[in-house]
């Protein structure tokens, strides 16, 4: 009896700790459909009185919003590509490859984990702005495309892989690439994939760095692009709300597709030796 009380209570706090962070997200929805005005009356309504569209037409004909999209999906792919490709190479070779002043190379890129990313922004915008890439994509891309975590994280799961597998590969004469490229990552998928959602994720709801390195409007991703519309619209509401909405949807569909191999990589990569 009381294991089944303890059971009951633990489901019901799980139950509304889920309600109280979804309770956020639903407002925001329902918010969307309501009309100009109504989110803004105290107490404020759960549910709109006469769901409407007109938000959401109003954000796409008037802050171009297919043009700001393909922008945040631009870059978002492009960091995410790199970003498995060069941590994934990297994690394999400080899991499995011996060379000189590994373990201190890798202790100090951990050491970069525990730097706040805002102390980093000026002397890599300075650097950026050295190199000609500032009002560029590739002033967003460049200096994300490998990072401390990435690397991390690649390098916990690598390091489960057998190492006689690897060695039966070389011996059979497959070059280091070919062993990277078949053996590898084949077996690196579930924290590849994890990597993969973490930074799209990251790159689409992104917004500080953006800011900062474009300066063209044409070349706004959405957060960018919703801020300035908080400027112009600051009281209209619902109209904010549908500018979130369509920024958390895609990323939200993302997750709750691989959740699952997202969640799998996590654990396996914290737990393997």
């Amino acid at each position: 009896m009381r294991r089944r009380l303890a059971f009951l209570g633990i489901h019901a706090a799980l139950v509304l700790l889920a309600l109280v962070a979804i309770a956020p997200l639903a407002w925001m929805i329902s918010a969307s459909f309501m009309a100009p005005g109504e989110a803004n009356t105290y107490p404020p309504p759960l549910l709109p009185a006469s769901p409407t569209l007109g938000n959401y037409r109003e954000l796409v004909t008037r802050l171009d919003l297919g043009r700001y999209a393909l922008n945040s999906l631009i870059l978002s792919a492009a960091i995410t590509a790199f970003s498995v490709i060069f941590n994934s190479m990297a994690g394999y070779a400080f899991a499995k490859l011996r060379f000189r002043g590994r373990n201190r190379l890798f202790d100090a890129i951990l050491a970069a984990l525990v730097i706040p990313a805002q102390v980093a922004m000026l002397p890599l915008f300075l650097l950026i702005r050295g190199l000609g890439l500032v009002n560029s994509f590739w002033g967003v891309i460049v200096p994300v495309m490998a990072g401390a975590f990435g690397v991390f994280l690649i390098r916990q799961y690598a390091r489960s892989l057998p190492d006689e597998l690897l060695d039966a590969a070389r011996i059979d004469g497959a070059s280091e690439l070919r062993i990277y490229l078949s053996v590898v990552l084949p077996l690196c998928r579930p924290a590849l994939v994890t990597l993969a959602v973490f930074m799209f994720m990251g790159t689409w709801n992104d917004f500080m760095w953006p800011l900062i390195v474009l300066s063209d409007g044409s070349k706004y991703t959405l957060p960018v692009a919703l801020a300035s519309l908080v400027g112009e619209h600051a009281q209209d509401t619902e109209l904010l709300m549908a500018g979130s909405v369509l920024t958390v949807l895609p990323v939200l569909l993302l997750f709750l597709v691989l959740q699952r191999q997202y969640v799998e990589g996590i654990t396996l990569g914290g737990v393997k030796e």
